[in-house]
Parts: C-alpha cells; structure tokens; sequence
C-alpha cells in the first residue's frame, strides 16, 4: 500500500478496538482475517469487506489473516481459490504466510464437535430437512424437540462416528447442538453443525471426509484458533453473535473474539448476491464471472478500474450499522478521478469518416508532438504522424449544423488536435446519399505549436490513416437499467440493459498505441477512459470502455427521482 494514502477514518469499529485496547484487552493486539466461501468470484461487497479487515490490521499495525470457509465441496473449486488470492493481491493487500483454510482445522473441529457431545450440549438427529423445519417453530411460535434430542452421550458418540465413517447416505443423520427450542433467537434453536456430504471430492481435503461442518459452528472456532481479536460480519450475521458466542463459551476456548457486525455494500444498478451472478453467468447473460459489466473484482479489473479507484470508494462510503444504497455515480467518480491522474491521453477514431487534404504533399509525413498528459509534463511528450488522409469522428461532421456546433461544417474551419487548421471544400456522398468522404484544405501556417498561429473555435482529433491501427472497441455500460435491479420482488433479469455492451469492430487508433499490453489504460480524448481488454483472443487489439469523461447517467437519475 502506498504510504501518501489517507488514513482510514474514524468509525464504530475503530471505537471499539481503540476502547478494547485501552482496557488492555488481548494484550493490545489487534488481529482480523477476512474469510470468503469459494463459490465463486468476489464482488465489489466484498472488496469493502477486504479494505475494511486489511486495512483496520494495518492500520493498528496488526496482522490480517486471508481464510477459505471451504466447508461445502458440492459448490466450491479451486478456480475460485485461486481468483480470490488474485483479487486480494490486486487490491494491495499481502497476507504473507498467513493462509488458511478452514478445512486445515477438519480435525480440530470434529474434536470439538465431540466434545460438545460429551458435555452433553450435542445429539445426533435423524429429523429430514422438511421435520427440522416444522419443528422449529416461527417467530411467534416456540419450535418443538426432536425426539432424537434426549439420546444419551454414548449413543451420540457412536451415530457421530459412523457419521465420519461415511456409514450413512446423505441427509440421514444431523449433529445438532442443544441449546433452547423455545429461543426468540431462531439461530438458537438447535442448530445443524455437521451434515453428511457424499459424492463430491474437496479442493484441498479430497475425499478424506463424509461429513461438513456448518459456517456458525465452523467460523468461531477457525476465528479462535487463529487467535483472531476482532471478527468482522455484514450486519446479516448479527443474530447469529449469540450462537457465535454460544460455541466458544460453551467449549471454554482460550481466545474468544468478538464479533463486531456493519452494514453490507449495496450498490445501485448492480447486484451482489451470488446466488444471481451465478445465473447470470450460468444462463449466459454475461461472458463470464469477468466479464467487465459484472460487479465483480475480475470484472472491474478487466473493464479498467484501478484498485486505487476501488480503495477510494471503499474509504469514501465509509463503515456504519445503517443499510444504504450508495449511487453508482459515486463509484464511477472514484475510477474517473483517478484516471483522470494517471491515464495517458490517446487519439482515437470510434466511428470514422475519411478526409483528404488536397493541398498536402502527397507522400510527405510529418511527426508532430504531443503531451502525453495536459497536467503532468513529467509523463512526457509522444510522436503522432500526420498525413495527406486522415480519419475523423463522423459525429464531428455536419453539412449543416447550428451556431453552437463549433466541430467540422461544410465550407467551415475547425483545428485538428496537436495539427492544423483545416477547411471543409466539398462533401463526397454514396448513391445512398451518406457522407463517405471529405475534401478538405489544411493551413500550414497554423500548426498547434506555433502560438503566434491563427484560432479557431472548434478542435477535433483525428488519426492518420496510413499509419492508423485497426481495433475493436467495446462500449460498456451498466448491465441493468434500473437502480435496484429486482428488489422489488420481481425477476432481477427483467431489468437487463440492453446496451450495457455495444461494439464497434472498425475503429482507428493513433500509431502509438500499437504494442500495447493487456491491462494498460488511456483516455481516449474527448472519448473516455479504455483500457487494453485481458480476455480476448482476437488478431487485433480490443479495447474496453471503463467509463466516460463525464457521469452520462445523472441527468437520467435527476429526471426519474
């Protein structure tokens, strides 16, 4: 992490630690982890989560632990291990030597699940999943006991080993721990810590085990073991403290953190429910878990977005108990601004129109120079050939055009960046009646670097077009058109932009693109911010829109609030 970054700000969980720490709680150390399940590809929720338990442990100079809850081997695989540890590295955090795995404490947990048994604070239950549920109760109604719970200790241990055994098929058997049926809590009603897991062999373990352990009973205790101080959940996780609680407590572990609970990020115009970017790379309504419209780390990553952007986000937005919906505006300033900083600027031709200067030398070349940042000499000048033919943006052309369109007129002037002023003498159409071509005239003694040179109202860029690179460009958008995509209650996929994706596959860039890796940004003047696309295996080079100069969607939100 960079050191000229602003300290993370105040918040509740700051409070806490600094409060635990002055009453000389855990010897004054301060230890949190972040714990994601390997299902699939991290969100933008979860670099929130990763900047907040990082960044709290670098801050008080304490250590940050990066866990796998890898407890579920039917949904987890090790291309979503190995994507996390790229996301996390990406952001900026090091975790050094310290990554784990909560299936490192297989054995443990087991040891501690017999041990609840022995106290007598476990059981063995045959209930299927429809019984659990209709013993359990409602809200308002107390659940009933399991007529398994009164098994005696040696019976338990017994069923619990043949359970390790692989002696049962799935579902036949629960352990539950025995606590209160009739709990308000609804997560205190003896609840499932191990279920019986056939068929499917884990990431790290293989087949080496028949039986799971639940994510309450399971991420106490890896949290424990690891001597972690400060654990911190999303506000879903608050009614599951007692239970949290309840487990360490009741086993009289040595390290009992404490649970601190905040509100989760939900970010308009996206989801960040797993479960339904799932189904959408599932049913195909996206690329891939990285395709640059997703909300997810890969993806942001791929469209562009810098971890600097997503870092400043996540400081902006701050840590509170209170759920909001922060804008997407907010986000999308982030990367802006930052590009803005650091991002080279470009010439490039989205939709291009061909013009001829008939009154340059046919065969003559010159180079001319440019700033490879408007504000930041230290990044250098760069060559960009000028020519007889060059491309313009269509959109930067009119026959006819009112007072206030200051680009390219029939029979008007306009400045060509970096170049000459140029005049517009005839107009040369297609059968059709469309403007394929234009003949222009240039003024040599007009060149931008004489500042005795005549001006003009209007600059447009351009690009030469023999020396001019091919490549496909593609417009991202957001992928849904509704702030809260099905929240309402209604299908989320309903609310689909249809032109969150628009490419265009004939596009001319200036020379000094050529050769450019994957990964590296520009600003495409008066265009946007693109960067080179990591996912494409294309002859030509593919570039992603990451955002626009300016927040297009804001006036749309004015309107409709």
């Amino acid at each position: 992490m960079s050191t000229d970054e602003p300290r993370i700000p105040g918040n509740f969980i700051r409070t806490i630690i600094d409060e635990d720490i002055a009453a000389g709680k855990n010897g004054g150390r301060v230890a949190t982890r972040f714990p994601p399940e390997p299902n699939g590809y991290l969100h933008i929720g979860h670099a929130k989560s990763i900047c907040l338990n990082f960044g709290i442990a670098e801050d008080y100079k304490g250590l940050c632990n990066l866990r796998f809850d890898d407890t579920n081997p039917h949904r987890e695989n090790i291309e979503f291990v190995e994507a996390i540890q790229r996301d996390v590295s990406w952001l900026g955090y090091d975790w050094a030597d310290r990554l784990f795995y909560a299936s490192d404490y297989f054995d443990q947990l087991y040891g501690h699940a017999v041990d609840l048994i022995k106290k007598g604070r476990a059981y063995v239950c045959d209930l299927g999943p429809e019984e659990i549920r209709e013993y359990r109760g409602t809200l308002t109604e107390p659940g009933r006991e399991s007529p398994h719970r009164s098994r005696s200790v040696e019976e338990n241990l017994d069923l619990f080993a043949r359970m390790k055994a692989g002696e049962f098929e799935d579902g036949a058997r629960i352990l539950r721990a025995r606590i209160d049926m009739a709990s308000p809590n609804m997560n205190l009603r003896d609840p499932t810590i191990y279920r019986i897991r056939h068929g499917a062999v884990h990431h790290q373990t293989g087949e080496a085990w028949s039986i799971y352990p639940m994510y309450d009973f399971t991420h106490c205790l890896s949290d424990s073991l690891e001597g972690i101080t400060h654990s911190l959940c999303t506000l879903e996780f608050e009614d599951h403290r007692p239970l949290y609680d309840w487990f360490l407590d009741v086993l009289e572990v040595e390290c009992h953190p404490r649970q601190i609970e905040f509100s989760r990020l939900e970010l308009e115009y996206t989801i960040t429910s797993k479960r339904k970017l799932t189904r959408l790379v599932d049913e195909g309504q996206v690329e891939d878990w990285d395709d640059p419209r997703m909300p997810t780390i890969a993806g942001m990553r791929r469209r562009g977005y810098t971890s600097a952007a997503l870092r400043d986000f996540c400081t902006r937005i701050g840590v509170t108990k209170s759920d909001n919906n922060v804008e997407m505006g907010v986000l999308e300033n982030c990367v802006r601004e930052d590009l803005n900083r650091c991002a080279p600027r470009r010439m490039a031709v989205l939709h291009p129109l061909k013009i001829v200067l008939e009154n340059y030398p046919q065969d003559q070349v010159e180079e001319l120079q440019a700033a490879n940042h408007p504000q930041d000499e230290s990044m250098g000048m760069r060559s960009i050939p000028f020519s007889r033919e060059l491309y313009i943006d269509r959109e930067d052309f009119r026959e006819e055009a009112p007072r206030k369109f200051k680009r390219l007129v029939s029979g008007g002037e306009v400045r060509l960046r970096n170049a000459y002023v140029i005049r517009c003498d005839e107009v040369i159409k297609d059968s059709h009646g469309e403007v394929i071509e234009l003949r222009c005239s240039y003024d040599a003694e007009t060149l931008a670097a004489n500042p005795e040179g005549r001006k003009v109202k209007g600059v447009i860029h351009w690009v030469s077009a023999r020396h001019a690179i091919q490549a496909e460009v593609r417009l991202y958008d957001r992928l849904f058109s509704h702030p809260n995509p099905g929240r309402d209650g209604g299908d989320f996929l309903e609310y689909l932009n249809p032109e969150s994706l628009l490419t265009l596959t004939h596009c001319y860039l200036e020379s000094s693109l050529a050769g450019t890796v994957a990964g590296e940004y520009f600003q495409f003047e008066r265009e946007g911010y693109f960067c080179v696309d990591a996912g494409h295996r294309a002859e030509k080079p593919v570039f992603n829109r990451t955002v626009t100069l300016r927040d297009s969607w804001a006036r749309i939100e004015q309107k409709n609030k």
